[in-house]
């Protein structure tokens, strides 16, 4: 803790403030809205608590939690994707956690993009499985490995790669076409996290999975309900043999509370108002290109190349960009620094996440708040 703190690296707390947001991961404002709530509202008068649980979900689902509710939203969620079946995780998390360490065995073999989020390398320590990274996106790179491994594969091993569809730091996508392909070449099985596409992405917020037609050629999917759909929890998307064995072997499944029932009844009364939300994700996919023909027009470099709610712009250096970000906060806008370790030594960043609440006027803003200050403090540490 000591050298971490020295080293400008503690992580503390903070509590919500005013500024616009240009943080979250509310892309399409459900956190905020008022529709929602309203749903959620009418969802829950239906419910009689006194011949069911109440609130609380009092146990896992192997015990006391299960309910037919959740059964048949699993079987919602599921139907909305494209997919056969689906289970409910508590998070993100633990879904990426519980598919992966139970699914894959110490006799397998996983390949997973080197900017995969934490809980899938998580995920991959704890299966046992054999792991090697390839180079973000780079399918020449993932082949070479395959190639090398083709040739010692045992005879019951089962090879994975596992990808984001959209990445949650640089904002980019994986070129899923590419790997179904290379999936169908080498006989392995594709893991697709869907978490920053969902809500955004295909026609009615489906994901990329969808959006491309590929549902058939994905092993897992995992959908995540607390980003463009505000409320809390993640499901896996598969087929129905894959949700039996998760409820069998996945321990943060079997090892859990369940979800609560006004959070299964927050989660469908997202997809409710998701159903019905082509103006918003309209809305914020505009959004996306007027905010890349500004940086291209503005003269602002350093921006990495984005077509996702996501768009980072590099500024190497912890304190440099914790300044910048500290100043750019100062004129209105929060805006969040991404600090090594988190993203490597030289690519430290500030984060902007664009929303369908967001204004051409506050995009136009904040790009002359970031113009501004970041010449602002070069001139600083050139004067030092």
């Amino acid at each position: 803790m000591k050298v971490r703190e020295e080293q400008g690296l503690l992580r503390k707390l903070s509590l919500p403030n005013n500024l616009i947001d240009f943080s979250s991961n509310d892309y399409l404002g459900f956190a905020r809205s008022v529709d929602l709530q309203k749903l959620v509202s009418e969802e829950l008068s239906t419910f009689n608590f006194q011949l069911s649980t109440g609130f609380g979900s009092t146990g896992s689902r192997l015990l006391t939690g299960n309910s037919q509710y959740a059964e048949e939203l699993e079987t919602f969620i599921a139907k909305y994707h494209k997919a056969e079946a689906g289970l409910i995780f508590n998070s993100g998390y633990t879904a990426n956690v519980g598919l992966i360490s139970s699914v894959a065995h110490k006799e397998d073999v996983i390949f997973y993009d080197e900017l995969s989020h934490a809980s899938i390398y998580d995920g991959i320590r704890l299966s046992k499985a054999e792991s090697f990274p390839f180079r973000h996106n780079d399918l020449n790179h993932l082949e070479e490995r395959l190639k090398f491994f083709q040739s010692e594969r045992k005879e019951n091993s089962n090879y994975y790669i596992i990808v984001e569809s959209v990445y949650s730091m640089d904002g980019d996508f994986a070129p899923l076409m590419e790997f179904v392909s290379i999936c169908e070449d080498y006989n392995v099985k594709l893991i697709v996290d869907e978490a920053h596409a969902t809500g955004i992405f295909g026609k009615n917020g489906e994901g990329k999975v969808v959006e491309l037609g590929l549902e058939q050629k994905v092993f897992a999917r995992v959908h995540t309900f607390g980003k463009a759909l505000g409320c809390h929890g993640s499901i896996v998307l598969g087929s129905e043999s894959l949700r039996n064995y998760l409820i069998n072997f996945s321990r943060p499944f079997i090892y859990t509370t369940a979800l609560p029932i006004h959070t299964l009844v927050s989660i469908k009364s997202a997809y409710k108002l998701l159903s019905i939300s082509n103006e918003g994700i309209s809305k914020i996919n505009g959004l996306i290109k007027f905010f890349r023909e500004k940086i291209h027009n503005s003269g602002l470099n350093n921006f990495l190349n984005s077509f996702s709610p996501i768009q980072s712009v590099i500024l190497e250096g912890n304190e440099n960009v914790k300044n910048i970000s500290g100043l750019i906060q100062k004129d209105g806008f929060d805006v969040r620094p991404i600090l090594s370790p988190t993203v490597p030594k030289g690519k430290e960043r500030l984060r902007i996440c664009l929303h369908s609440f967001n204004t051409e006027e506050e995009i136009n803003g904040l790009l002359l708040s970031l113009k501004k200050n970041s010449e602002l403090v070069s001139k600083k540490y050139l004067a030092v």
